[in-house]
């Protein structure tokens, strides 16, 4: 074997042993950033898919709720991750569309992301607590004119921040920031059971978060903002209440990893992905959540969180909830 023969066959395995170890991974657990707290939309979707997306992915998925700043800690520590796959997000509408939309500072934009896909959609429903008396929206605008009336979120900056004051403003509410108070906690599930032991009157989030409360006639809902039913809830929908501007407010789920995540790697997400949410029993107990499975590819995701963006956007700027935080 001459020398350059000897070169070029050196490059050839060189190039084959290289592809080999891109090949390989996931070497090593994976670790899933889930950026509200326990009991919300976010952690309870990211919790379900963890068994299916796991054993389809080979390797364990370290599952860490990484709270704050209405999403935005959780997505800065994936966005300052070395982009290998090995730190991944469970990005949410809060993080990624509302936050945006509404703060004038974030240390993100949505270009410091690389999408590999949507998995879940979801509507969103208003509850308040049996004992509150109230027993329709017609009783809760009443409320708010007597003053004292309150709302919870997962933060600000949330999509629970914003819905409360749509849905205020939608149901004849002026001044919806200054007609009812906001108050926002730790994550979604602490949001709703501030509802729960009277500190909030009123939450309007997404109804996996609200399902076992419903159920348990914990919470009584008032409200969907869809234009169908939700199984489940038993509460007229926007459509039914002549409100159809609130079919707007919809949640949604997806996995993004740093905005340099090589293709291959964001290749293997899409496959295992696709294995997930084919599981029956976590579309069985999503659905029941009143959530949609729509597995959407990179590009459809962009271009659905874009459009959701430029959505919550122009709400923000009618209702003047644009912050510096």
């Amino acid at each position: 074997m001459n020398f350059k023969t000897f070169l070029a066959t050196s490059a050839t395995m060189l190039g084959l042993t290289a592809t080999a170890a891109l090949a390989e991974y996931p070497e090593r657990p994976i670790n899933m950033v889930i950026p509200y707290g326990a009991g919300g939309a976010t952690d309870i979707s990211a919790r379900t898919i963890a068994e299916p997306l796991g054993a389809a992915v080979g390797k364990p998925l370290v599952m860490a709720n990484v709270t704050g700043a209405g999403g935005a800690t959780g997505s800065v520590a994936v966005q300052n991750a070395t982009a290998d796959g090995y730190t991944m997000l469970f990005a949410r509408v809060g993080s990624h569309s509302v936050n945006p939309a509404m703060k004038a500072t974030l240390p993100y934009t949505l270009d410091d992301f690389r999408f590999v896909t949507v998995y879940e959609i979801n509507p969103v429903a208003c509850a308040v607590a049996p004992s509150s008396g109230i027993e329709d929206m017609d009783g809760l605008i009443a409320k708010v004119a007597e003053g004292g009336v309150s709302y919870s979120s997962s933060g600000v900056g949330s999509m629970l921040h914003l819905a409360g004051a749509m849905v205020l403003r939608e149901f004849g509410v002026e001044d919806p920031l200054n007609a009812a108070t906001h108050i926002p906690q730790k994550g979604g599930g602490a949001a709703a059971t501030a509802v729960l032991n009277g500190t909030a009157t009123f939450i309007c989030t997404n109804s996996s978060a609200l399902a076992s409360f419903v159920a348990n006639g914990q919470l009584k809902p008032i409200l969907v903002t869809t234009a169908e039913p939700i199984p489940g809830f038993d509460a007229p929908t926007a459509a039914d209440l002549g409100k159809p501007a609130l079919h707007q407010l919809v949640g949604w789920t997806g996995i993004a990893g740093p905005a340099g995540l090589p293709d291959d790697v964001a290749e293997k997400w899409g496959a295992w992905m696709a294995e997930a949410t084919a599981d029956e029993e976590f579309v069985e107990k999503m659905t029941a959540r009143g959530s949609i499975i729509r597995l959407m590819n990179p590009e459809e995701a962009n271009d659905f969180i874009t459009g959701q963006y430029e959505t919550f956007r122009k709400l923000v700027d009618e209702l003047g909830m644009r912050v510096e935080g």
